[in-house]
């Protein structure tokens, strides 16, 4: 267990938010935050019109951070195509997904998961990053983001190409198939081909047991290995900016508050409320990629590049 995430599992949507959080909706909008030099006067314009009324707040909140740490949920990736996990056409939509022991004790379930999978996995194979994918990429590479703690299982990051070691997948990665019970893994693609030639229920081919994606069920832990850098990096932030979460899904959704109390600032930009917009210092209710690509425009062009 984590200090301070609590039982690391994943809770599902839905849940209560964390005990220790408000859960007032209302945001907050620009606690005193002083005004920084940095981005010029046509950035920000341009900004303001992406961000709306918040963006002077937003940029004077992320001008002097320099260990930004974005918390990036299922909100980054739906403007490349892939379904939020709780909108239109997402899991929660289309059928609830499975447990652990469900999975591994009904093969009805299995092929279920597959049949689905075979139809779906095309669509994050070829998934491109989009514009805030790649404004994150922009402000890694300028020395203003420390890493990327994701909720995502797309591996948009690594593609838009963000620094590998600075992505941090609390929930897996569809990329890569496992057994449930050697760990044996293998590219998810070798298994689609499987799919594809008609399996159903495919097994592994080293000790028969059952295959699935490298990602977390309901009720299964959270690797300790992502969970302990989460944690790192939260508690190293001087911002942590909340991108396309809804913030409902624990222990991702503890981090924020862990970061504040450390001293970092908390930034959320999501299109819906969280459970706790009251606890940040900005909130901006837009559209992530276009705003993701204003805000890294505004900041560098103020030439603050980390590298030398």
């Amino acid at each position: 267990m984590c200090p301070g995430l609590g039982r690391a599992t994943i809770a599902p949507a839905g849940t209560r938010p964390p005990d220790d959080l408000s859960t007032d909706q209302t945001a907050v909008l620009g606690k005193g935050i002083p005004s920084q030099m940095g981005p010029n006067d046509d950035e920000r314009d341009r900004f303001a019109h992406s961000a709306g009324g918040h963006a002077t707040t937003l940029i004077d909140l992320a001008e002097p951070a320099r260990r930004i740490v974005a918390l990036t949920g299922a909100g980054i990736s739906t403007e490349s195509g892939i379904p939020d996990y709780r909108g239109p056409g997402g899991v929660w939509e289309t059928g609830r997904p499975p447990t652990l022991g469900d999975f591994r004790e009904n093969a009805a379930t299995r092929r279920a998961y597959w049949d689905g999978r075979r139809d779906r996995y095309p669509t994050m194979a070829t998934a491109v990053p989009n514009a805030g994918h790649a404004a994150l990429v922009a402000l890694e590479r300028a020395g203003r983001l420390l890493a990327i703690v994701t909720q995502n299982i797309d591996g948009l990051h690594q593609k838009a190409g963000s620094d590998p070691a600075r992505v941090i997948e609390l929930h897996g990665t569809t990329h890569t198939i496992r057994c449930l019970d050697c760990g044996r893994t293998q590219p998810a693609a070798a298994v689609q081909r499987r799919l594809i030639a008609g399996e159903r229920d495919p097994a592994c081919s080293v000790c028969g047991g059952p295959l699935r994606a490298a990602t977390i069920l309901f009720g299964e832990p959270l690797p300790a290995a992502a969970l302990r850098g989460a944690l790192e990096v939260t508690l190293s932030s001087d911002l942590l900016f909340v991108v396309g979460s809804s913030l409902v899904v624990n222990p991702a959704a503890r981090l924020p508050l862990l970061a504040k109390r450390a001293g970092a600032r908390l930034a959320i930009l999501n299109r819906t409320p969280t459970p706790l917009d009251a606890e940040a210092d900005v909130v901006v209710r837009a559209e992530a990629g276009s705003t993701l690509a204003a805000l890294a425009a505004a900041l560098l062009a103020g030439g603050n590049d980390e590298r030398g």
